[in-house]
């Protein structure tokens, strides 16, 4: 990870920074690259999905979304390579020659989110998605982040359902409304709570999004949930799928397909051929120090060009590959770490990873969590080795508990 993204993701998500690359050759000679972050994807390309696609015909395997993010990228920029043309020409029609792209980090300090939005902004994006989350301050976070970016850059508060119910949520949302930078709120509450969600789509400024599929689409559309949706979590066939529903009924969406530089590389011909696809697009590049492309993924004012050399229209940098190449670990890596929130008046909360993700353990307390107070903060304790920091690690690994 990049600096200040590792202050974060070491706190919660560690394990993000494996990820697996696949490297095919078709009987042609042509070569197709995939991937996915080994933790993070919608599926894999497991010993079975290989074994099924060796020797087999690369156009007629490519459509299947069952082989896993890797295999079937890869499939996908080999055959494009073989035939002369970018992947977009699989895809569908090409209709537009740039599509957006978002910067994106879980969350973190107001002063590093101000940082990371800073440095979106000069790398020539316009949005940026984060976490809204009740253990920290989502005010001050937008507010430092409003000081050092223009108007004109949009702000995504993804809050998956921490909002908990409309009554609690929109006066949170209202105070965010008055930040001109902010202009998303991802799945504020529970997406099947239609009654909730309407409400907050009436009395928010900002717009709302909700991730595909839940609430059922034409029940989204019937009842005006949302303004738009987030697509992702599935292979190419159901990408395009999605995609085409919401053209149709005429709802934006932003693509979400997480991984390294060939991910966002993927992803720039999927939106090359969406007509909805005009929010700014995720995938996650940004966290690490080098996409693994020989030249970077270059955005001007929030748009990327579409590639039109053949395959994913970028090659990959080899050495970089080298010198990051590690060992796959056996299971996800799960480091000691001690967790604190805090609040202004001395109150503070202790948690320790528990073999699950951190923030998931704080969604499953978050009724007990003090709800969205200004001044929240959290942090990671360092191990400084003392029979003190193991005692608390200890303690609050069984559960999380409260100390003055």
């Amino acid at each position: 990870f990049r600096t200040i993204p590792q202050r974060a993701m070491q706190r919660e998500l560690p394990h993000w920074n494996y990820a697996e690359l696949l490297e095919l050759t078709l009987n042609s000679g042509h070569i197709g690259y995939g991937d996915r972050l080994i933790y993070y994807a919608w599926g894999q390309s497991d010993e079975a999905s290989v074994k099924r696609a060796v020797g087999a015909n690369a156009v007629r395997l490519m459509w299947d979304d069952t082989l896993g993010p890797p295999l079937q990228v890869a499939l996908f920029d080999a055959v494009s390579r073989a035939l002369e043309v970018p992947i977009h020409r699989l895809l569908g029609r090409k209709v537009r020659d740039r599509t957006p792209l978002s910067w994106w980090n879980m969350e973190m300090t107001p002063a590093d989110m101000a940082a990371e939005c800073l440095k979106a902004y000069r790398s020539g994006y316009l949005s940026y998605k984060t976490k809204g989350r009740p253990w920290f301050d989502v005010q001050a976070q937008a507010e430092a982040a409003a000081k050092v970016v223009p108007e004109t850059f949009k702000i995504n508060m993804d809050f998956n359902g921490t909002l908990l119910d409309a009554k609690r949520g929109i006066p949170i949302l209202k105070q965010l409304d008055r930040i001109p930078q902010i202009e998303m709120y991802e799945s504020p509450i529970n997406q099947e709570d239609i009654p909730g969600n309407k409400a907050i789509r009436a009395a928010a400024r900002g717009l709302v999004a909700m991730h595909y599929g839940g609430p059922a689409p034409k029940v989204a559309v019937r009842e005006g949930v949302c303004d738009g949706w987030v697509i992702g979590g599935g292979g190419a066939s159901q990408i395009i799928k999605m995609g085409n529903f919401a053209g149709e009924v005429a709802m934006p969406f932003f693509l979400q397909q997480v991984g390294t530089g060939i991910t966002a590389a993927f992803s720039l011909h999927c939106g090359g051929v969406l007509d909805h696809a005009r929010w700014g697009a995720v995938n996650c590049h940004q966290l690490f120090q080098h996409s693994l492309l020989s030249e970077p993924i270059v955005v001007e004012e929030g748009f990327a060009k579409i590639p039109d050399k053949p395959g994913l229209g970028y090659e990959i940098d080899r050495d970089k590959v080298e010198q990051y190449r590690a060992q796959k670990p056996q299971s996800l890596p799960d480091p000691p770490r001690l967790v604190e929130i805090s609040w202004p008046n001395g109150k503070k909360m202790l948690l320790g990873n528990d073999g699950s993700v951190p923030f998931l353990t704080l969604l499953a307390l978050r009724e007990a969590i003090p709800y969205y107070k200004r001044g929240a903060m959290t942090r990671l304790v360092a191990n400084d080795g003392s029979e003190r920091w193991r005692e608390l690690y200890e303690r609050a690994r069984k559960k999380p508990f409260i100390v003055k």
